[in-house]
Formats: C-alpha cells, sequence, structure tokens
C-alpha cells in the first residue's frame, strides 16, 4: 500500500508481495515432513502440477476460491477414507485422549437429530445448530447414542486440535489445502465433482448431501439424512472414497481469503498465523440453496477448537 492507501494493482510490483511469497516459499520448503507411519489403507499419489482453485460463477469469491492457478505438490501417501469411529476408538483407547468437546462437556449437534429436550441452547441467526451437553464423538446426538453399530462412519464432533493429535499418534499429518484438492479432484482437471460437473449423472446420487428444503426437511435421496459409511458411494479416480459430503474434513492450513494469490506454487502451505483452520469437502447438510461446498474447489473455516457433527478429517504422509 503506498503513502494514499491506495493498494498497488496486481501489475505492478510491490514490496509487501515480495515478502509473502519469501515467507510463503520458506513454509513450503520448512514444512513438516512425516514418513514414518504405517501406509495401510493409504494410496500413494504422485504428485504433480494441477489447476486448483475456480472461477465458476457461482463459487464463494469471498472465500478465496479463485483464482484458478497451477499449483504443484510432492509425492505423497493420503487415506483412502476419513478416520472411521473404529479406528478413532482405537486412538482413544491406546492413548487415554479425550476430545475438547468430552473435555468441555458439550458439542453442536443438528437439530432434526436431536431430543428437544436435550438442547442447552441453539446459535443465534442459526436454529439448526443446537448445543448439546454429552454430545461427543462416542455419542454423536447426546449421551444417550452411540458409535457402536456405525464403526465404519467418519468419526464426527472432532476439532482441529483433535485431527491433528490422532494424526500425530499415527504418525501421519493433515493435508495442506492443495493436498487435499489435489487428491480429491481424482485426477479430473477443473471438475466440479470427483466424478465430473454433473451432480447427479444419469440420475445417480454420488455424494452425501442434502435434498429437500434446508433446514428443515431432508427427503434423503441420497440415501442418508446424517453422516454415513465411508464406503457408500464409489471411489473417486484415485480410489478414495466420501471426498465430498458426508463430513467436513480439517486441513493443517491456517484460512485467509487472498494468501494464496501472492503465494509460492511449489508445496503452498496456508499463512503462517490466523484464527481459522481450513476445511474442504462439504457435508450432509450441503445443499445449494446455503451452502454448494460440496465442489472440491471449495473451502471454509473453523477455529480448532470447534467441533459438530459433521466434521472429520483425513490423514496423509510424506513419500
Amino acid at each position: 500500500m503506498n503513502p494514499f492507501g491506495i493498494i498497488n494493482p496486481c501489475c505492478v510490483p510491490s514490496r509487501d508481495r515480495s515478502q509473502q511469497l519469501a515467507v510463503s516459499e520458506r513454509m513450503a520448503e520448512e514444512r513438516v515432513r512425516v514418513r514414518t507411519g504405517s501406509t495401510d489403507g493409504m494410496i500413494r499419489l504422485d504428485g504433480g502440477k494441477f489447476l486448483m482453485g475456480t472461477e465458476d460463477v457461482d463459487c464463494y469469491a469471498a472465500d478465496g476460491e479463485g483464482p484458478i492457478r497451477a499449483v504443484e505438490v510432492a509425492p505423497f501417501y493420503v487415506d483412502t477414507t476419513p478416520v472411521t469411529n473404529q479406528q478413532f476408538r482405537e486412538f482413544v483407547a491406546r492413548t487415554g485422549y479425550r476430545t475438547d468437546s468430552e473435555r468441555l462437556g458439550w458439542s453442536f449437534v443438528f437439530h432434526l437429530h436431536v431430543a428437544k429436550e436435550l438442547v442447552d441452547q441453539t446459535v443465534p441467526g442459526h436454529y439448526w445448530w443446537c448445543k448439546v451437553n454429552g454430545a461427543d464423538w462416542a455419542h454423536p446426538e447426546g449421551p444417550d447414542t452411540s458409535v457402536d453399530a456405525r464403526a465404519h462412519y467418519p468419526v464426527t464432533h472432532i476439532s482441529w486440535n483433535d485431527a491433528r493429535a490422532f494424526a500425530t499418534w499415527a504418525a501421519k499429518r493433515l493435508p495442506t489445502e492443495a493436498e487435499w484438492e489435489y487428491a480429491a479432484r481424482g485426477g479430473l482437471e477443473q471438475k466440479r465433482f470427483p466424478w465430473g460437473d454433473e451432480l447427479n449423472p444419469g440420475g445417480r446420487h454420488l455424494c452425501n448431501i442434502w435434498q429437500g428444503t434446508f433446514p428443515d426437511v431432508d427427503l434423503g435421496e441420497d440415501g442418508f439424512t446424517a453422516p454415513g459409511p465411508v464406503d457408500a458411494f464409489p471411489p473417486n479416480g484415485y480410489g478414495l472414497l466420501s471426498a465430498t459430503g458426508n463430513a467436513w474434513e480439517w486441513c493443517g492450513d491456517w484460512f485467509h481469503p487472498t494468501w494464496h494469490q501472492t503465494a509460492t506454487k511449489l508445496n503452498p502451505v496456508g499463512p503462517p498465523q490466523g484464527a481459522e483452520r481450513v476445511m474442504k469437502g462439504g457435508s450432509y447438510l450441503c445443499h445449494p440453496s446455503y451452502c454448494n461446498r460440496y465442489r472440491v474447489a471449495a473451502r471454509t473455516k473453523n477455529t480448532p477448537d470447534s467441533a459438530t457433527t459433521n466434521i472429520s478429517f483425513r490423514c496423509v504422509r510424506d513419500v
């Protein structure tokens, strides 16, 4: 910014942009690399260049979905599915770990999935999110519910802090946003979804999202009105399951709407600090009328200690 408060146009070099690029290059070079975790249940991706982001007319420009840019990622392993309740249960049994929701004593549950008498309060302006005492990963709709019959569902009510703790225990890490998007695209270039541009090709449902009138009527035409098994729909071209819809997935990056516009395109990571972390993939609550962020280029964010009934994660490992 010059002394008159006018931001230099992008075609004119600025000292601030040059400094940001240098910082991002250093962060990419110094990023944490993890190479000791088991690769069971993971797929090796060769990495390479791909076109990240979107400039679709219905994208959320304020989220920083664009501009489209050529990004390159190094080879890495990625979990075939989000971490399941069964896998998280093993982690808890071996470590005694308590999630943020367990320590706080409550979590957010969608209003159609909880008995009214259990609702402590709702989020102002978003009445469909209910604060429920006793809700956590093992009791997803409240203290009298259980995941015992949901071993192969994505673990939910997981904060970014919880996801990182699991990844560290497994000798893995959370994906960068670029790695996540590269994997979710499945080798397709600039398609809206992991399988192509059409949401329901041939009338088939290929992910778990909302059908009906949000937030009160979910028709469940895809077979689900809540999180479903991680293998409920076909894999993408790389073999990833549940890459969109079902439950949001945490990434390792701090969120910023414009950082990537002046950042390295080689193994990029988010800014060095922030208030919220990146989430990708959308969830069973996504709907075109409310939140069509189940597109692979879409992104959103949340604070690292936040957890809900539609947030999960998957891990990666370096080659």
